[in-house]
């Protein structure tokens, strides 16, 4: 047995920002994917997985059934007998590998689930996404619902506020274009309930909380009408505004290794980076108007293309 596949994510623009209502822009990545899946032999990778479901089931069993309800006999039974989420979705990498399994068992067990095929009004998009949220906090401590909502959907997401989120289209790809947007590996993993507690922190500090408003959710707000616009000058003056904001600001989030690279990218132009995701390893996200002279740059680092200009 096999279930259906759910991608991975990338939230291109919003990281932190969107805890304090910036904009943001998330989207599908189908590089990697993960399923539901009943092995006769199962791995130790799939003993573990199954582990965490079981834990994952018990969590559920107690969610406020106004909320969400999930056929939990069948759940059980099929948790019983050795399912696990086989996924080759990086975890603590920032692409969502959680949210891939929340869908997962949402379009699997929900009793009466909100489907993509239907009308999704701003509503029904909200619901889902406080459903997620819900479920995704036992892997985080608190989350926004947003990975499992773009995994489920499989459409790119753009957020406006905490409370208005629509399913949007991105400019199409120049499959021949040379600006790129790319994933740098870190080679480490990122654990996001604690940079999500250094960011709280954070903000209890007054100068802090104006950077935050006045130059970081600025920039972010900027590069995400940028992307949807397709306005690519005005898109990488913007990201570079915001990879120095970070740079300046969010250093506990970025590996210790990167911090020259990520300077060296802003004085040189020949490519930005920021966070993919909550930091502390996993992905770093970069930007370049040329993928060449990034890829000289970056020589010996592992990176990979995830969409073309």
């Amino acid at each position: 047995m096999k279930g259906p596949l759910f991608y991975s994510k990338i939230l291109l623009f919003g990281e932190y920002g969107i805890i304090k209502d910036s904009k943001g822009l998330s989207i599908p990545y189908n590089f990697y994917n993960g399923a539901l899946k009943t092995d006769e032999n199962p791995s130790d990778e799939a003993i573990k997985s199954n582990d965490s479901l079981k834990r994952f089931v018990t969590y559920l069993k107690a969610l406020d059934e106004a909320l969400v309800k999930f056929d939990i006999q069948t759940l059980q039974k099929d948790v019983e007998a050795g399912m696990y989420f086989d996924s080759s979705i990086p975890q603590g990498y920032g692409v969502g590998s959680s949210g891939a399994l929340v869908a997962a068992i949402y379009d699997k067990y929900a009793t009466n689930k909100i489907t993509v095929l239907e009308n999704l009004t701003r509503e029904k998009l909200l619901q889902l996404k406080k459903i997620f949220s819900e479920m995704e906090s036992f892997f985080h401590g608190k989350s926004s619902g947003l990975d499992p909502l773009n995994s489920y959907l499989s459409l790119p997401i753009l957020i406006n506020s905490k409370d208005n989120i629509e399913a949007t289209g991105i400019p199409s790809q120049e499959v021949e274009g040379k600006g790129a947007v790319f994933l740098l590996d870190s080679g480490m993993v990122g654990e996001t309930a604690p940079m999500v507690s250094i960011f709280m922190e954070n903000m209890k500090n007054e100068g802090f909380r104006s950077m935050l408003k006045d130059q970081f959710i600025k920039h972010t707000d900027a590069c995400v009408d940028d992307f949807l616009k397709g306005d690519i000058k005005s898109l990488f003056k913007n990201t570079k505004q915001l990879s120095k904001v970070v740079l300046n600001n969010f250093k506990p989030m970025i590996p210790q290794q990167f911090h020259e690279l990520w300077k060296k990218g802003i004085e040189t132009n020949d490519y930005y980076l920021k966070l993919c995701g909550s930091g502390g390893g996993g992905y770093i996200l970069g930007f370049t108007e040329n993928i060449d002279k990034a890829k000289e740059a970056l020589k010996g680092q592992k990176l990979e293309v995830v969409y073309n200009f």
